[in-house]
């Protein structure tokens, strides 16, 4: 919109990377005033108040729009540098992308270096669940996400990279305390179960899987919460409790017999996608040639490879 001048969205798409005026102000090389001005234009030329002025800085509902447009907008510029044959004479680009917490410890790191350094593209990578992150999309913090939600965002396409599949898995000694008489589900309720956070839902639906749903499946007995992947995974090792772990992740233990399956015919399979601005970009069309090719080599081949 001719309205909003670049050096607008670009400082209002810093401010709200950096989280203060003060930072923004120290990543452009410009003052805190300089930062405040733009701001205000920015704000009299929508009608619109556009940032909420906590500590970070966020976003209002208008703010995520302006947001999304000063995304775009530094996309465009960084492909067309390139196709001009210019990228040595500008900045690295910044793709954000949102990813779940197995998926960035697993794979998704390898994908990235497979994106062609010529390209000047860093990566500011958020982390969610697969089952909230596509809010990040609609709100243009991002530009793409790994996802468990097959319907696109609008102005995005989406495509199945495949499923990761998790076993639930503790250790012999853990197994034999808490589980002497066998797998059920209620002796599963009523054992130390690991969970990544409070919106962490595989043990409850892994208890689904081997009861059946309804009420009563949801796990009951302690709770130990660690939010990161590779602790989770190094808690359950130790023997905290029982949980459900990325079969990349947990396949060696298990063979090694560090770790034990609870129930080897039940594993659970999560479906992941890719969803991206649908807007034309030689970055990001390369970033999706690298998810792409590197969820086939980790996860289960999807129902279908046809982007929507």
């Amino acid at each position: 919109m001719a309205r909003f001048s670049s050096e607008q969205l670009h400082t209002f798409a810093a401010v709200l990377t950096e989280g203060t005026l003060d930072a923004a102000a120290r990543s452009l090389n410009i003052t805190p005033s300089a930062v405040s001005q733009r701001l205000k234009a920015l704000e009299q030329a929508s009608g619109r108040v556009l940032l909420q002025r906590s500590n970070p800085v966020q976003a209002t509902e208008s703010g995520h729009v302006v947001l999304r447009l000063a995304r775009q907008l530094a996309q465009l510029e960084a492909d067309a540098e390139l196709e001009l044959g210019l990228p040595g004479e500008s900045p690295m680009v910044s793709v954000p992308i949102v990813v779940n917490a197995d998926s960035l410890s697993v794979w998704f790191l390898k994908a990235l270096t497979r994106v062609p350094a010529e390209l000047n593209a860093v990566f500011d990578l958020h982390r969610d669940d697969e089952q909230y992150s596509t809010s990040m999309l609609r709100a243009g913090t991002v530009m793409a996400a790994v996802t468990a939600t097959p319907e696109p965002v609008q102005g995005c396409r989406v495509e199945p990279l495949g499923s990761m599949r998790y076993r639930a898995v503790t250790t012999p000694e853990f197994r034999a305390r808490w589980l002497p008489d066998g797998v059920d589900v209620a002796s599963l309720r009523a054992a130390p179960a690991v969970d990544f956070d409070r919106k962490d839902e595989y043990q409850h639906r892994f208890l689904e899987l081997l009861g059946g749903a309804g009420r009563g499946m949801e796990p009951a007995g302690p709770r130990h919460y660690v939010p990161s992947s590779q602790e989770f995974a190094e808690a359950i090792r130790l023997g905290l409790g029982w949980g459900l772990l990325p079969e990349p992740q947990c396949g060696r233990d298990i063979a090694d017999g560090y770790l034990v399956e609870l129930a080897p015919e039940r594993p659970l399979d999560v479906p992941l996608y890719w969803q991206r601005w649908r807007t034309s970009s030689r970055i990001l069309d390369a970033v999706t040639e690298a998810v792409r090719s590197t969820a086939a080599e980790v996860l289960r081949r999807p129902d279908s490879a046809a982007p929507a």
